[in-house]
């Protein structure tokens, strides 16, 4: 058995020059992996939110009852939560790409939805019936949204590796 800890003229870390064995795959951390989770959850409620908006005022308009909202606004709506849903679910797609704008994208959507879900606890607490749940997912919004500005994700999304800490010689 060949014993590859160390070899001459090597340094016996994967990927040197004059090593045989191929360079390991990057790894996504488990973090990441759960924004992006988190990412297609959103996209899917998302995508429910944009048809329920237009469900709702179709059958309040066939039952001639006031719509929640004109209705060339609510197809407005409708489309732009069906193409938020959209990019969620194509920047989770591409994040095994490692491209930096993934990662931004990722960051406005987490914070446009971190304020919505806040919106909708205010608005609850001002009805006067508090959504615990409401404050819980905007909870894990913010934890989501941590982690993609924080080190995990830039480093994750960083088209270069990171910079050696030690001169090669």
């Amino acid at each position: 058995m060949q014993n590859f800890s160390r070899r001459s003229g090597s340094s016996g870390l994967v990927g040197q020059p004059g090593d045989p064995r191929p360079p390991e795959a990057a790894r996504i951390s488990g973090a990441l992996v759960l924004v992006l989770v988190v990412v297609v959850a959103h996209a899917v409620g998302t995508a429910f939110g944009g048809w329920a908006i237009l469900d709702e005022n179709y059958g309040k308009r066939e039952h001639g009852q006031d719509l929640i909202m004109p209705m060339g606004l609510a197809r407005f709506v409708a489309w732009f939560c069906w193409a938020l849903a959209a990019l969620q679910v194509a920047c989770v797609v591409l994040a095994g790409r490692r491209r930096p704008w993934v990662r931004v994208v990722l960051a406005v959507c987490l914070a446009f939805v971190a304020c919505s879900t806040l919106l909708a606890f205010v608005g609850s607490l001002a009805s006067g019936a508090p959504s615990p749940a409401v404050l819980l997912v905007f909870g894990i919004d913010g934890a989501a949204l941590w982690v993609v500005l924080g080190e995990t994700a830039r480093r994750w999304f960083s088209v270069r590796g990171p910079a050696p800490t030690s001169p090669q010689g």
